[in-house]
């Protein structure tokens, strides 16, 4: 009976000790979360989790933590990326208060107003020429409210005798003549001027710009079309992105950067994607 009692008691004190470890180890995993948000939101927007306040503190404080103080840690990249990352797919959903507080962030970390433009202008392809034109209004606004206008110059590089030869030079090697396949057998031979049009306008005009190289032009185009949901295209882009030099450990880290603001229907049918190109 002694023993039994003995046994019950020690098998109590050691519940009462996991009990407590684990009380503290969850309390010191909040915290830490809570001190990469707090670290993150100062270099970004020069606030704090302790500036939440409003009918909507609760609400603020699971979003801060979430996005800020976990997403931020997983993968390589580099604030500047996930910045970056978050303005396209933003720009992507039009949801233009937030966009103009992440045009904002993204100066803060470190992206020129270059850059941030040519991830915006990197949209228009993608997602249409008037929701570019929104955000790129909002991107106008930041620029003059913080007086970066002699910043911005014109990052052309091609003209109407070369932007056909030069957006292909960028798309054969990654894409080859999948564009052309897909369009053949259209009424007039239009899905010749189909082809042509992408290879101008998305490869010719704007791949072809300064201010973003390819690889970071096609880890944008991640963030694009993981936000629309379309993952027939996001599979060659996949692609693309590896042939530019993105890692799939980078490619995977993309697409939850931007899991917070897509939701995690799209995001999972992103990374299904990812799985499938591995498995390939």
């Amino acid at each position: 009976m002694i023993k039994k009692l003995c046994i019950i008691t020690l098998i109590s004190a050691l519940m009462f000790n996991l009990s407590a470890f684990a009380k503290e180890n969850q309390t010191m995993t909040n915290t830490s979360r809570q001190e990469i948000a707090d670290k993150n939101l100062e270099i970004l927007f020069n606030i704090t989790t302790k500036n939440n306040n409003g009918a909507d503190k609760d609400f603020m404080d699971i979003l801060q933590k979430y996005i800020f103080g976990e997403v931020f840690t997983i993968g390589d990249l580099d604030i500047k990326t996930r910045e970056l990352l978050t303005v396209t797919s933003l720009t992507v959903m039009q949801t233009l208060p937030q966009l103009k507080a992440h045009i904002n962030g993204a100066l803060n970390a470190g992206n020129t107003p270059i850059e941030i433009r040519e991830t915006i202008y990197q949209c228009a392809p993608f997602i249409g020429f008037p929701k570019t034109l929104n955000a790129i209004s909002v991107f106008n606004e930041v620029i003059k409210e913080r007086g970066l206008e002699k910043e911005l110059k014109s990052t052309k590089t091609t003209n109407e005798n070369n932007r056909y030869k030069k957006g292909y030079e960028i798309q054969k090697p990654m894409y080859g003549d999948e564009i052309v396949q897909n369009m053949k057998g259209l009424p007039d031979d239009m899905g010749s001027d189909v082809a042509r049009f992408l290879t101008e306008v998305c490869f010719g005009d704007f791949y072809t710009r300064e201010g973003l190289d390819l690889k970071t032009r096609e880890l944008m185009t991640i963030a694009i079309l993981t936000t629309t949901g379309n993952t027939g295209v996001l599979k060659s882009h996949i692609k693309g992105n590896l042939k530019a030099g993105n890692s799939i450990e980078t490619i995977t880290a993309a697409i939850i950067q931007v899991m917070p603001y897509v939701g995690f229907p799209n995001s999972f049918a992103a990374l299904k994607t990812v799985k499938d190109v591995i498995g390939e």
